[in-house]
C-alpha cells in the first residue's frame, strides 16, 4: 500500500506534514509518498533533524492556495502539489491521498482527477465528530450546497458503509438533519428525503434536531452541505468555548486550581474526545478511491491520524460496499 500526501497542504506545510508522516511510515504497513517542492522538503527535514530516508517523494513545483479558484486544480495549477498527488492516485500509483489544502480544490480533484464512483451524483465530506457516547458522521459538511433528494440518499449509504467498515458500528443509525422529529417537518428538500431512506438499504432512524447530536443518537447525520456546515462550524466553535470555560473555571482561585488537580485525568479525556485531531480529517466519500481531508491546521498529530484514517479507509474494502449497494439502489435521474 502508498499513502500519497500533499506535503504542502495546509497552515503548517510542510514541517508538520513530514513529521507526521515520519511517524505514520514507522507504524504501519505502507509507503508513504510526499508530494511537493523536492528540494523544498529535503531542506526542512535536514533543518529540522528529521529522518526522511523511509518516505518516497513525489516532486510538485508549485502549490494550490485557498484564495485560488478550485477549478485551477485541473487548469492553470495542475502542476501543484495536490494535483499531482490526485493524478498518482488515479494513475494507480497510490492506495489513498491526504491534504489540508483548499477544501474547494480537494473536492474538484476528487471529482475530476480521481473520478466518483459509479453512479455517485456528488462527493461529500464526511468528518467524523464527537458526542457523549459514541462519535457520528456528518455528511455533506459542505462541499454541495445545492442539493438534490436522491444525492442525500447516496450518502446515507456511504455513511453507514463507512461507519460499519471503519468505525465498528454493526448497524449504524442514519438520521435527517431537521428542524423537527415528524416526517412532515423540514422544506421539500427534507421531505422528499425521507421518503427515500424509508426505501433505502440502511438503519433508517428518521428525522434529529441538532440539538440532539451531541447526545449521540445518530451514527450518520445527513444534510445538504449549507445545512452541515452551519453544524460543522457551530459544533466545532462549542467544543472550543466549552474547553476555555472550563479551564476558566478550574484556574480561578487557589481552591478552583486545586480541585483541578483531582480532575485533571477527566479534563484531559474530555479535551481529547473533542480533539478533531483525534479523528485525522474527514473522507471525501464518493470518490473511487480514498481521498482525506485533514484540518487546515493540522499539526503532526493531525497529520498522523490523517494517515491513519486513510490507510484504514483502504484497507476496509468500504469503497466496494458503497459501490455494490449504490448500483442496487434506483435514484432518479
Amino acid at each position: 500500500m502508498n499513502i500519497i500526501v500533499d506535503a504542502f497542504g495546509g497552515d503548517n506545510a510542510p514541517l508538520e506534514v513530514i513529521k507526521g508522516a515520519t511517524k505514520a511510515v514507522e507504524e504501519f504497513d505502507t509507503d508513504i509518498t510526499l508530494v511537493g517542492d523536492e528540494e523544498k522538503i529535503k531542506k526542512c527535514a535536514e533543518e529540522n533533524k528529521i529522518d526522511i530516508s523511509k518516505l518516497k517523494i513525489k516532486h510538485a513545483p508549485s502549490v494550490i492556495e485557498i484564495c485560488e479558484a478550485p477549478t485551477e486544480i485541473i487548469k492553470g495549477k495542475s502542476d501543484c502539489s495536490m494535483a499531482v498527488g490526485m493524478k498518482m492516485l488515479a494513475d494507480d500509483e497510490g492506495d489513498a491521498f491526504v491534504s489540508a489544502g483548499s477544501t474547494g480544490a480537494l473536492v474538484v480533484g476528487g471529482t475530476f482527477i480521481v473520478k466518483r464512483i459509479k453512479g455517485v451524483k456528488r462527493a461529500a465530506l464526511a468528518p467524523v465528530l464527537p458526542t457523549s457516547t459514541t462519535p457520528f458522521m456528518l455528511l455533506d459538511a459542505g462541499a454541495n450546497t445545492d442539493c438534490r433528494p436522491e444525492m442525500l440518499q447516496q450518502w446515507a449509504i456511504m455513511g453507514s458503509a463507512y461507519m460499519k467498515a471503519i468505525m465498528g458500528f454493526e448497524k449504524p443509525n442514519v438520521m435527517l438533519a431537521n428542524i423537527g422529529a415528524e416526517e412532515s417537518k423540514g422544506r421539500e428538500l427534507e421531505i422528499e428525503t425521507y421518503k427515500l431512506l424509508k426505501n433505502t438499504p440502511i438503519n433508517f432512524g428518521g428525522n434529529v434536531e441538532a440539538r440532539d447530536l451531541p447526545t449521540g443518537v445518530a451514527d450518520v447525520c445527513v444534510a445538504d452541505g449549507y445545512t452541515g456546515n452551519m453544524l460543522l462550524k457551530l459544533y466545532e466553535g462549542m467544543g472550543k468555548f466549552i474547553s476555555r470555560e472550563l479551564k476558566g473555571m478550574l484556574m480561578t482561585g487557589l481552591k478552583s486550581k486545586i480541585g483541578a488537580l483531582f480532575l485533571l485525568k477527566k479534563v484531559k479525556a474530555f479535551r481529547k474526545r473533542m480533539d478533531y485531531s483525534e479523528y485525522g480529517g474527514s473522507p471525501l466519500l464518493g470518490t473511487s478511491k480514498p481521498v482525506n481531508k485533514a484540518h487546515g491546521s493540522s499539526d503532526a498529530k493531525a497529520f498522523y491520524n490523517a494517515i491513519r484514517q486513510a490507510y484504514q479507509f483502504t484497507s476496509s474494502g468500504a469503497i466496494d460496499e458503497m459501490t455494490r449497494v449504490i448500483s442496487e439502489v434506483k435514484t432518479e435521474k
